[in-house]
């Protein structure tokens, strides 16, 4: 019992790292076009990816952009660097699959009558 709590404990902050890396202004900026450009369910993961990307690259280039600093992309192959943006890519698929359902059901298109 006590693994399972240990387990379901590390789940858990799992989650909340992601969904906290997401809940900047920058991640909440790209999931919301994200959603927007989501034409259904079935795209969620490939826009998730297509997210998680963007904040990789945007981040990698803010110091270049805003101070003029060296290009220094993130160590790739750095299992905790890994493991982090796994838990932003389950972030961004939580937070667009929230916009998309909100945006589906909130602004239905409105139909045009000849």
């Amino acid at each position: 019992m006590n693994e399972l709590s240990q387990f379901l404990d590390g789940l858990m902050l799992f989650f909340r790292t992601g969904f906290n890396q997401v809940n900047a202004y920058l991640g909440l900026i790209i999931a919301l076009i994200a959603s927007f450009q989501l034409s259904n369910w079935r795209k969620l993961w490939e826009a998730a990816l297509a997210a998680l990307i963007f904040h990789i690259l945007a981040l990698a280039l803010a110091p270049v952009v805003d101070h003029g600093a060296p290009l220094r992309m993130p160590a790739i192959l750095d299992p905790g660097v890994l493991r982090n943006w796994l838990a932003i890519y389950v972030g961004y698929i939580i937070l667009i699959a929230v916009f998309f359902f909100l945006r589906t059901r909130l602004l239905k298109p409105v139909v045009a009558h000849h």
